[in-house]
Parts: structure tokens; sequence; C-alpha cells
């Protein structure tokens, strides 16, 4: 009986050692990959900054929570990118979609202290203009750093949900901000959509099929206005 009991002791601390180790190691391996998202996204971030030469100071934080967004904090201009928006982006570009539309946000709020406020109120009552401008301005940042600007529209696609009305929200109908990035995208940078690297991409094709009319009518606007007008995807 006493042997049993020595094997049954001696069982379960190996369990617990195994239990253990495994946590510590899954901590581990849960670190690292903690690190290795905030140093992409610092390096991002920080070509950014410096290729659109923006001097004013600006960091970001990679947070662990589950939420799907980011955001810029006007308190201390700080862009934090959540694990559950991360986590649905494939590439550099995509990552540089979102950090290059919050640094459009970031610069905004380096305007002097009274006139920070006021940017800060006027975006209350007109969010909707602001998160446009941050689109495009965004656009630029991303073409002037290196990356393609056509992830925008695919992070979009795939990541941001279709509300089924904007009256109440700080932010436009996701369909509307893709074709308002596609218009800008057509208009100043037309070679990414002539060789167009998302051209199969799924999310892109189902943009293309859902802004099919509304792209008709921009197309049609486009070629009234200009005998040499090229049809682009």
């Amino acid at each position: 009986m006493k042997r049993f009991g020595v094997v049954f002791l001696l069982f379960t601390f190996l369990s617990i050692c195994n239990a253990s180790y495994a946590f510590v190691d899954k901590e581990f391996v849960n670190n690292q990959s903690v690190i290795e998202s905030q140093n992409r996204i610092d390096r991002i971030g920080f070509n950014i900054l410096n290729s659109n030469g923006i001097e004013k100071r600006t960091v970001f934080d990679f947070d662990v929570s589950k939420t799907k967004n980011a955001y810029s904090r006007h308190s201390d201009r700080q862009i934090v990118m959540y694990r559950g928006l991360y986590n649905r982006l494939s590439s550099d570009d995509e990552v540089a979609a979102i950090l290059a539309h919050e640094i459009s946000h970031s610069v905004d709020s380096y305007n002097g202290v009274l006139r920070g406020y006021f940017s800060i109120w006027g975006y209350a009552f007109s969010p909707k203009k602001y998160e446009y401008k941050a689109d495009k301005r965004g656009v630029d940042f991303m073409v002037n750093a290196g990356y393609n600007p056509v992830a925008m529209i695919v992070v979009m696609s795939k990541a941001f949900p279709q509300k089924r009305y904007d009256w109440y929200s700080t932010h436009p109908i996701t369909s509307r901000r893709m074709m308002e990035i596609y218009e800008y995208i057509y208009k100043k940078y037309p070679e990414y959509l002539v060789n167009n690297k998302y051209k199969d991409n799924p999310f892109y094709q189902n943009f293309l099929l859902t802004s099919k009319e509304n792209r008709a009518k921009f197309q049609k606007k486009i070629e009234s206005g200009s005998k040499n007008s090229v049809h682009y995807l």
C-alpha cells in the first residue's frame, strides 16, 4: 500500500511538472509572438513616418485584446492595434493600410493645443469627413513608404463589417469608403490598378462584385470627361 502511495505521489508530481512546463512553454511562445507582432508594427509604422517626413512624434502599441480594432489616441499620440484586427492582416501592405489611416488621425491632432481641441470638436460634429480624409491621406502615406495602396481596399473588404445604417455611426458605410479609396487610387495612382497584384485576391474580387454598379457610374463619369479614359479593374 505504501509502495502504491509513493508511486501515486511520484506520478502526480511529474504530471504537475509537465503541466507547469507546458504552461511556461506556451507562455513563452505567446510572449515571443507578442514581441514579434510589436516589432513588425513598429517597423512598418516608423517606415511610414520617416518616408513621409512626419516630424511630429507618434508611437505604436500592440494590444493582445481580441478586439477587432485600431485607433489613434489623441491624449498621447499613441496608435494602438488590437490583436483581433492584427490577426486578420496577411501582409505588410495590409498592416500599413491600418497604420497609415491612424497616422493621418495622429497628424491632425498636432495643431497646437487650442487648434487641437478644435480639431477634436470638428471630428465630433463631422466624423465621417475626417475618416474619408484619413483614408485618402493614408493612401498617400502608403505609396510614399513603398506599400501597395490597394491593400486598404482588401483590408476593409475582409475585415470591416457593413452596417445597415450610418447615420448613428462615426464611420461611413464600408462599401462607400472602399469606393472612395478606389476612385482616389484610380485618379492619383493608376499604376497600382493597371498592374494590380490583388486582381485575383478573393477579397478584392468581392469588392469588384459588390461595387459593380458604383464603378460603372464612376467609369461613365470618367468617360464623359475624357476621350482617352481607360478602364481598370
